[in-house]
């Protein structure tokens, strides 16, 4: 029947090329294909984006006005749509205050729990948040760390208050308004050194609390009261909005640490004093997702019994999709984008509603092989509550899961957005699209490894869940760091990155640590946006400034952006296309200006690989070429960073160094996101740059980077508390060999 599918005529977004397709409903629909084929563009940008429009265009007009705000996808019809819950990577909002205890509400229970059954009683659910005045350390307002000033870095001691900048912070330089409140005082010699004050004097200078002159000097405010440095900056400036406005100039100087007080449990004594099993909820919290169910389990009080059951449902919500090992205090901004989706993912997996479309962009990312059963287990649980599920999806044993394949391709970019294949798995592997034929083709351990040209050895690593690990690590080749999720990969990197002796040979690509803004761009990161400028502005002759969407060119409307973001406080923000220049970025003014029949916005529209066919033999080709060597030639030069999927962003970040030779290279799971072609193409890559004499650490999951790699590393045998050990070290093919790899069997299927 036509209702048990959803309709789509005519999708035309962003690449997709006026492609018609059906997909079943309360079923598994799993999309793949390259990456860059239009995978994101049917899924999210059509299907995910038409489903929230007509939902909000449900709710009254005055209503509408406070929700986020979906632009039209250009497509011609959807019918059967059903309401869409999307689960991306991207992390949820967060804060200082959001952890992964208040994000899945387990809590809000947990506080419920103290307030009914904890001994001795200190008052209602309310108190036990650290949010609130009456719970949270005084000290540390709730947050756990506190920020020290570090003095040495914001005074001058060798300087008087009567030379120039002598404590550097605004305001405070000679015959500013807060310099004249220590100037005018009376209290000190203006021309003496800082470091020659005395001990009496220096602690007035710098701790005294607000006090009234006994004799002040007759140009000292008559209401006015000196107040010590320390505490002046403290109380005016940094816990203030001023240094929320400054926090450029004021952060270099502040140290952050853990609260004395309260040891980082961000609750205060009182709080802490009540019990439940020997255990405060502060304790609780700090325990892993698995061992507080066990607690859990083992409260024996009929006041607790519908709020125990409520919460060990949810914690074995966590624990079925592999994040048993995180802990309830952990903070929101410290997990994956992986991590964080699989956070979204057990919140629905017991929820009642039914009849819903579920969208998961990539939820494999992040997850060892010995974990992907857990994750098939959650995706079937949402299907058989009689919802929709459609995944976007690279991981051969997820695709197993699907009732329903769509392949697209065959290309990325301009050469993607069509429709190869439709149907089983069994089918696709007949098909002789190329995700079908890689798919049934097994890649084979690698036959000949390289020779480690030297060893670090590293000692007593114990970072986080680190054993006191000692470990001689291979240089000079393509090692694999292996485990279980939270076994403790990253961790033992960070210490070797520690305890290297020349940083600066180190590059460390993480998922992360690209400084995206809806500014960055391909062309911004890589440096070419001005050499285009310079293009224009010498062919027109005209100023270079006036093709910056930075500046005078850009839209007065979204200010350049090409988008208008909507702040959505506590929710994610929600971004929308400028109606005004149509998210072209830029102002009608300069876009008459042209070179070569095309405008600023067309050409900078334009993909790296049809800007390096306008431009080359020019410095702009040479700056683009590295993105097509690492596989993202369909990238479009204006096209925001905060867009891409955290292999792309490692992907253009790898770009820049691909020069480089000596260096040591260590890439946070640079095949999230990536099709088995991919794959190929960057492991060629990978094996090009040791040859070059790099070293290259890959902390992966992939079981074609490791089949790939020279040696391996493998951490676990558990996350959390159950890893932090060394499993094994040696060669690929001899982990296969080994009892103790987790790994080991995987990459002999």
């Amino acid at each position: 029947m036509a209702e048990d599918y959803i309709l789509i005529e005519s999708a035309t977004e962003n690449n997709l090329k006026n492609i018609s397709l059906r997909i079943p409903k309360r079923q598994i629909t799993i999309v793949t294909g390259v990456s860059g084929s239009g995978k994101s563009s049917l899924v999210l940008d059509t299907i995910a984006a038409k489903s929230r429009r007509e939902l909000n265009d449900t709710f009254p007009s005055f209503t509408q006005q406070y929700l986020p705000k979906y632009g039209r996808p250009h497509v011609e019809k959807i019918e059967n749509l059903p309401i869409a819950i999307v689960i991306e990577q991207r992390k949820p909002t967060s804060n200082s205050r959001s952890t992964v205890g208040t994000y899945t509400d387990i809590y809000a229970l947990l506080r419920l729990l103290f307030s009914r059954v904890g001994q001795p009683f200190v008052g209602y659910s309310d108190v036990f948040s650290f949010n609130h005045p009456l719970g949270s350390c005084p000290r540390c307002a709730g947050l756990g760390e506190i920020r020290e000033l570090d003095i040495h870095k914001l005074v001058d001691f060798d300087k008087s208050l009567n030379d120039e900048d002598t404590i550097h912070y605004i305001a405070f330089g000679k015959g500013g308004w807060r310099w004249i409140r220590y100037a005018h005082s009376g209290l000190f010699d203006l021309d003496k050194k800082i470091k020659d004050y005395s001990a009496e004097e220096l602690d007035l200078f710098l701790n005294s609390p607000q006090i009234k002159l006994k004799n002040p000097p007759k140009n000292w405010p008559k209401s006015a009261k000196y107040e010590g440095l320390i505490p002046r900056m403290y109380r005016s400036i940094i816990n203030s909005e001023e240094g929320l406005l400054h926090a450029a100039v004021l952060n270099p100087m502040l140290t952050m640490g853990t609260c004395p007080d309260c040891k980082g449990t961000r609750l205060n004594p009182t709080i802490l004093s009540c019990k439940i099993n020997g255990k405060n909820i502060a304790e609780v919290t700090a325990m892993s997702i698995a061992d507080c169910k066990i607690w859990m389990e083992s409260i024996d009080n009929h006041l607790a019994e519908d709020i125990k059951h409520a919460t060990i449902e949810r914690l074995s919500a966590l624990e079925e999709i592999g994040l048993g090992y995180l802990t309830l205090d952990r903070a929101i901004g410290t997990l994956s984008g992986g991590e964080a989706q699989r956070c979204k993912i057990a919140k629905y997996i017991n929820s009642s509603l039914s009849d819903v479309m579920y969208i998961l962009d990539e939820p494999s990312v992040g997850l060892h092989n010995h974990d992907i059963l857990l994750m098939q287990n959650s995706v079937k649980k949402l299907k058989q509550h009689g919802n929709t599920v459609i995944l976007v999806e690279h991981h051969k044993n997820m695709i197993k899961i699907a009732d329903h394949i769509i392949d697209m391709g065959p290309g990325a970019g301009a050469a993607g957005g069509q429709i190869l294949f439709e149907g089983s798995y069994e089918e696709l592997l007949r098909s002789h699209t190329l995700t079908g034929t890689r798919l049934s083709a097994s890649k084979q351990l690698k036959d000949k490894v390289r020779t480690p040209s030297g060893w670090f050895h590293l000692e007593h690593a114990n970072l986080h869940n680190l054993k006191d690990i000692t470990i001689d690590m291979p240089l000079g080749v393509m090692t694999a760091v292996v485990g279980v999720a939270g076994s403790g990969k990253s961790s033992l990197m960070e210490c070797f990155m520690k305890a290297y002796p020349n940083p600066d040979d180190i590059v460390y690509i993480s998922q992360k640590n690209i400084g995206i803004s809806l500014r960055s761009t391909p062309a911004t990161y890589l440096e070419v946006a001005d050499d285009i400028r310079k293009v224009f502005a010498k062919e027109n002759k005209v100023k270079m400034d006036l093709f910056s969407f930075n500046g005078k060119g850009g839209c007065p409307v979204c200010q350049g952006k090409g988008v208008i973001v909507s702040d959505m406080a506590f929710m994610d923000s929600i971004e929308t296309v400028c109606e005004a220049c149509g998210g072209l970025r830029y102002s009608n003014e300069v876009l008459e200006y042209k070179v070569q029949g095309m405008n600023i916005a067309q050409v900078m529209d334009l993909t790296a690989e049809k800007a390096c066919e306008m431009f080359s033999g020019t410095v702009i080709a040479e700056k683009l070429e590295p993105l097509l060597q690492v596989g993202l030639s369909y990238l479009h030069l204006n096209q925001s960073l905060s867009t891409l999927s955290g292999g792309e962003l490692q992907r253009i970040k790898l770009a820049s160094y691909l020069r480089n030779k000596g260096k040591i290279f260590i890439l946070d799971e640079p095949s999230d996101g990536l099709h088995l072609n991919d794959i190929d193409r960057i492991l060629r890559l990978f094996d090009e740059m040791v040859e070059k004499g790099n070293t290259i650490f890959l902390i992966e999951h992939n079981l074609e980077m490791v089949k790939s790699a020279d040696y391996a590393i493998e951490l676990g045998p558990g996350g959390g508390n159950m890893g932090g050990e060394i499993l094994f070290t040696g060669t690929p093919k001899a982990m296969t060999e080994c009892e103790n790899s987790v790994t080991g069997k995987y990459l002999t299927e």
